[in-house]
């Protein structure tokens, strides 16, 4: 069997996309989960900025053509009646501000550590607010470097000051979610951004423990041997593990001080019926199994504001049927007071090796028309900023035609 796995955007640019299946309406009325029909809808696009996907376009640009390839970005996101920006902060164990705790990202210049001049966040949540925008800061917790050599990073990065918190798996290096310090570390990496820039939302993307790797271990033995105990096996630490990570942000970006949200969007398979009967119809990768991430806790639990899985395949789909993921998870969030949002795969329009399906322009405005028949829907968001950029099938101009008939504020 085929796996369903992580954002298609991983595979495109560090592997190839057509090995990875999945991987990875609005009306001004539109209600969220609390069923309020004055919530204005979701309207949302992902702007990644690893490995140079969305923005910069390749490192190493003037500030000023930076500037300029952002602020067109942003006015897209106007042109096509988007209200939200998920704005790639933290990609690789680095950040797009002056952060006093890690390098600046080498995608903006080319070098890790090297002061590109100016300040992308800052910058970007001002303009995005120019716009009536919001921009939520979009977090990767535990990747370290799409590389598996330490000797690469930056002298001084916290991964070769602390060469224990660290695992290679898979050919690249994370930070081991399994230590207590580690877990203490990235929060407060992630939290000087918000405490430092009025962003309006915390957003965590799919990457927890890393997506597995055939015929590789995730050598966390020490770590489990000195934190596992009371557990009845090492899955269920490691949920916990991740768990925490989870509950312990929320509390803390509750404790800033002004409002921002915190959201999550997970690869969109908590568990396969025929693993548990409590799950979705589907036949794909599980995060609750594969990635430890306890998805559906999460919503019942209140740990977040919102969830937005990574809903990224056609209506009738075998493996995966969008128009099965999407009530799974409205009923997952029936009550809870979380807010569902879908994520939609743009980047798959028209593109011949995603299938006949993606070739019909309208299979996106189908998933908006299903999805309204869904109150807990609060609306989609695209993955993402290039591909809105470019709509390279019409097919956002169709959403945009049959379902954003206006301007929304956020």
């Amino acid at each position: 069997m085929r796996r369903i796995t992580r954002r298609g955007f991983a595979a495109g640019v560090l592997g190839a996309a057509s090995s990875l299946l999945g991987a990875g309406h609005g009306t001004a009325a539109a209600a969220g989960a609390t069923g309020d029909p004055g919530t204005a809808p979701m309207r949302g696009m992902w702007l990644a900025t690893v490995a140079n996907l969305d923005w910069p376009t390749k490192p190493g640009l003037p500030p000023a053509e930076q500037q300029r390839q952002l602020l067109g970005l942003l006015e897209v996101a106007v042109e096509r009646r988007l209200n939200t920006v998920f704005f790639q902060v933290r990609p690789t164990a680095d950040a797009l501000w002056p952060s006093p705790h890690e390098p600046w990202a080498q995608y903006l210049t080319g070098h890790q550590g090297k002061d590109p001049g100016w300040d992308p966040l800052g910058f970007a949540v001002a303009e995005a607010h120019r716009r009536d925008l919001q921009l939520h800061a979009w977090f990767n917790p535990y990747r370290i470097a799409n590389h598996a050599d330490p000797d690469r990073l930056v002298p001084g990065h916290p991964a070769r000051l602390h060469p224990e918190w660290v695992l290679p798996y898979g050919g690249k290096l994370y930070y081991n979610p399994g230590l207590p310090e580690v877990r203490g570390f990235v929060q407060e990496a992630m939290l000087d951004a918000v405490r430092r820039y009025p962003v309006d939302g915390v957003h965590f993307d799919d990457y927890f423990y890393p997506y597995p790797v055939a015929g590789e271990e995730f050598e966390d033995d020490a770590a489990f041997e000195a934190h596992g105990a009371g557990f009845a096996d090492r899955a269920s630490w490691r949920r916990d593990n991740v768990d925490r990570l989870v509950r312990e942000m929320k509390q803390k970006v509750a404790a800033v001080g002004r409002p921002v949200r915190f959201g999550v969007s997970p690869s969109a398979i908590w568990r396969n019926r025929g693993t548990d009967s409590s799950g979705s119809d589907t036949r794909g990768l599980q995060t609750y199994d594969d990635l430890y991430a306890d998805t559906r806790r999460w919503v019942r639990e209140g740990w977040i504001d919102y969830i937005v899985p990574q809903v990224y395949w056609n209506i009738g789909f075998e493996a995966a049927d969008y128009a099965k993921v999407v009530p799974w998870w409205s009923e997952a969030v029936s009550g809870t007071g979380v807010d569902l949002y879908i994520g939609e795969a743009l980047y798959r329009a028209g593109d011949p090796g995603q299938g006949t399906p993606w070739l019909d322009p309208a299979e996106l405005s189908r998933h908006l028309t299903f999805a309204r028949g869904y109150p807990q829907v609060g609306g989609h968001v695209f993955f993402s900023a290039r591909d809105v950029a470019r709509d390279r099938a019409g097919a956002l101009a169709r959403i945009v035609h049959d379902h954003y008939g206006g301007a929304v504020r956020p």
